[in-house]
């Protein structure tokens, strides 16, 4: 099922163990046609995740889950991030001022929650409301990507899982996904104690359950072929955070 604002991958009803979401998912501007100019920035990763679409595809494949995808550049506005911010709407990046957000005001950026924020953050509820049960525990993953070289500076690490709760079990994926031959960080390139991982937390929290985002390195997933091997070690890695109890408190 799909929608301008959202695609939702695999059946909400299934039994698999995890629902997947993808915040920036696509690179589409549903109602603009961008200038020659906006074209290599809207295609890098400032338009969106490169490659994490196919990663959250193969993984919904591989674990017999479901997801939920945007269909809508981060660049209409941030599914990742609190409405509120500034950054929920940026007019520019790298000195280029993008010609669709020239001018964007409050009226506008309200516009673009209803139409594109709203629909989404919607669909995963729904979905969660149809996995989440007593007999059925389900685990929130959002999957992002990032880049290899960021303000000039090399990023070595390969995944990066990042949490604002739910410590140990995290800490436990990070171990699956060494042992899966990743160069793996914890909050890393971004914190989730820093408010990074807006749409992970805001539906982990409202639904009850554990919730947490990996970040890939942009450039081992930048094929659907180099996705679907790297979602086959992620896969294997997270079965063991499918089954992890959380520690008493």
């Amino acid at each position: 099922m799909s929608d301008t604002a959202y695609e939702i991958v695999g059946d909400p009803s299934a039994s698999g163990p995890f629902v997947f979401t993808c915040e920036h998912a696509s690179r589409l501007l549903p109602e603009w046609q961008p200038e020659p100019d906006d074209l290599p920035v809207l295609e890098d990763h400032w338009g969106w995740d490169i490659g994490a679409a196919d990663l959250t595809r193969a993984l919904i494949q591989l674990t017999g889950s479901c997801g939920v995808l945007s269909r809508f550049s981060r660049l209409v506005c941030d599914p990742n991030r609190d409405p509120g911010e500034a950054s929920f709407v940026v007019d520019s990046v790298e000195g280029h001022t993008f010609s669709f957000n020239r001018g964007v005001d409050a009226r506008e950026r309200d516009r673009r929650r209803k139409r594109y924020f709203d629909p989404y953050h919607a669909a995963i509820d729904r979905t969660l409301q149809a996995r989440v049960s007593p007999s059925t525990p389900v685990r929130l993953c959002s999957i992002h990507s990032f880049a290899p070289v960021y303000l000039g500076r090399a990023r070595p690490m390969e995944v990066g899982v990042l949490f604002d709760a739910h410590d140990e079990i995290a800490w436990h994926l990070g171990g699956a996904l060494e042992e899966e031959g990743f160069e793996t960080a914890l909050n890393a390139p971004y914190s989730g104690y820093d408010g990074l991982i807006y749409g992970a937390a805001r539906h982990g929290r409202a639904h009850d359950i554990v919730y947490l985002e990996l970040e890939v390195r942009q450039d081992l997933i930048a094929t659907p072929t180099k996705a679907r091997g790297i979602a086959e070690r992620i896969a294997r890695a997270l079965t063991s955070y499918e089954s992890l109890e959380e520690p008493p408190s």
